[in-house]
């Protein structure tokens, strides 16, 4: 293949990235923000995310939870994040005994527990190990949130919810999830900035811890 061919190749890759990222813009900032909101209501009050992929999936699933319980940017508290597909001996153990369609279903039952989140990807959409995990997640009252390629798709009918990426390539697809993981984290980090803000706000104001030590030391004095 001649080095114009390459060229050519390359252009059409990034033009495909373009796309699928414009379309992201319109249909998926506003969920992620969302999901960053709500992820930093359960983890901070001892919740835990679980995640898990495929291939190349698997390791932007691990990419999400090493920034949780590592950092994004800012430094911060470490919070609980799991990796399913990382613990070897057991996704081979439970792939030898019950079979790979069980290896995240199972680890979902052991670690999950109710207002948890699991958070699955897939390019495709239809992995039968990450669909009986969304099951067995929405049975034991986990949130489950699922990032795909186009949908409709099992999983993504299996999900609460989902961000379907619209791309004819997995490997376009996979970069625009890589901005998702970005994107959440973003708005999880802000969301708890603002959280902060808004306890320390309360903390000093009338109706707060101040005020009500200064309302109680009123209500002690002699009239």
């Amino acid at each position: 293949m001649s080095d114009h061919h390459v060229l050519d190749d390359a252009h059409r890759h990034c033009q495909s990235l373009q796309d699928a990222l414009d379309g992201f813009r319109r249909a998926g900032l506003d969920r992620l923000s969302r999901w960053g909101r709500e992820l930093a209501a359960v983890l901070p009050a001892g919740g835990r995310l679980l995640a898990a992929g495929n291939g190349g999936s698997a390791a932007q699933a691990q990419h999400l939870t090493a920034e949780l319980v590592g950092r994004y940017q800012q430094d911060r508290p470490a919070y609980s994040a799991i990796a399913l597909h990382a613990e070897s001996s057991s996704v081979t153990a439970i792939g030898n005994d019950y079979g790979f369609e069980h290896v995240f279903a199972r680890q979902v039952g052991a670690h999950g527990r109710p207002g948890d989140v699991l958070v699955l990807l897939s390019t495709s959409g239809r992995s039968g190990n990450l669909i009986s995990a969304a099951v067995a997640a929405r049975a034991a009252g986990l949130r489950v949130w699922a990032l795909t390629g186009p949908g409709p798709n099992p999983l993504a009918d299996a999900a609460h919810d989902a961000l379907c990426i619209d791309a004819p390539r997995a490997a376009t697809v996979q970069e625009a999830h890589l901005v998702a993981v970005h994107l959440l984290c973003e708005s999880f980090d802000a969301s708890l900035t603002t959280d902060a803000l808004l306890s320390r706000r309360t903390t000093r104001a009338p109706g707060g811890a101040a005020g009500r030590r200064a309302a109680a030391a009123a209500r002690r004095r002699p009239q």
